[in-house]
């Protein structure tokens, strides 16, 4: 009796789902970026766009005139997405280039090799990330959670910054997470090394990019180039690869997730929105100001974060 009351709960619910299943995708989508900003002339440059939103927000960007520049720790990968975005939009400007954010050698490396190539670079958008993999450390001895989605974005963009700022105006876009509500900065032990959780160690990255975003923009200020984070939604894509349990969830709960272009939407629009061309410091989810977790406000913590980032990544950065 109780069997056949579950299986027909189940199919209830089933049922209401394939009912209502167009107005759960339009919830579950969210924002859309309605901006018609071109982007002729512009250079921009994305971390991990050779799939989910990375990929997506690269080709919308290409689509309004930009060159946009790729990078990617899987150069063949890069390649295929780069290819893929030329076959739906021909005139597309985009490229490929090699980044290991797990290997600050190879960060120096493009760096290098960026501002030999490159002249100018107007938005800059932090997007690669890694989330709930089992504990391994960077080439450097980061955790690696920490060490790609927090350090090796902040060395990056501090040896990006020279020429941001005088490609001005310019615009910093950081992909965080609503992960970060929880996150805590712990400064005893930042690379798990004491006892590990991978959920957690995720969300502290996620903290530490909406600290580093905020912290920045205040240094920032007065020189035309903005840094804002964002939250891009529960999106459908291979982020959960490391998680089986979560791979599972995501497949089966598919409706009620975003597609990596709709994910897109949110970076997209702090990338191009002329109404933010002047607002910094913010936090972004579905193309709107979004809430901060207490520990996000923390100006303090942000500050320490800063100067022991630094001191990890052995740089000098005021």
């Amino acid at each position: 009796m109780v069997l056949l009351i579950i299986v027909a709960g189940l199919g209830v619910v089933t049922l209401l789902v394939i009912l209502f299943a167009p107005h759960i995708r339009k919830y579950a989508a969210g924002g859309v970026c309605m901006s018609p900003a071109r982007l002729d002339g512009k250079t921009v440059l994305i971390t991990g766009a050779n799939t989910g939103i990375g990929k997506e927000t690269a080709q919308d960007l290409a689509t309004r005139g930009a060159r946009v520049i790729m990078a990617c720790r899987d150069v063949d990968k890069g390649e295929e997405a780069a290819a893929s975005i030329r076959a739906a939009y021909p005139e597309a400007k985009v490229e490929v280039h090699e980044l290991d954010l797990a290997d600050t050698c190879s960060i120096r490396a493009f760096a290098q090799k960026f501002l030999r190539e490159v002249n100018q670079l107007h938005i800059l958008i932090n997007n690669a990330g890694v989330m709930m993999c089992p504990y391994t450390k960077t080439i450097d001895g980061f955790e690696m959670h920490i060490g790609v989605n927090h350090l090796g974005h902040f060395l990056l963009t501090s040896l990006l910054i020279g020429l941001l700022k005088r490609s001005a105006p310019a615009r910093i876009v950081v992909v965080s997470s609503l992960a970060h509500n929880f996150g805590w900065i712990r400064f005893h032990d930042l690379h798990s090394q004491g006892s590990y959780n991978s959920g957690l160690a995720y969300c502290q990255s996620k903290l530490a990019n909406v600290l580093f975003a905020r912290e920045f923009a205040r240094r920032l200020k007065g020189t035309n180039v903005t840094v804002n984070s964002v939250h891009p939604g529960t999106v459908n894509s291979d982020l959960t690869r490391h998680s089986t349990l979560m791979t599972i969830f995501f497949t089966v709960f598919s409706t009620f997730l975003k597609t990596p272009r709709e994910g897109a939407q949110t970076s997209i629009y702090c990338a191009v929105a002329e109404e933010l061309h002047s607002i910094s410091g913010k936090h972004f989810s579905d193309c709107a100001p979004a809430f901060v977790a207490p520990q996000g406000r923390n100006e303090e913590t942000a500050r320490r974060l800063w100067d022991v980032s630094c001191e990890l990544l052995g740089i000098e950065w005021d």
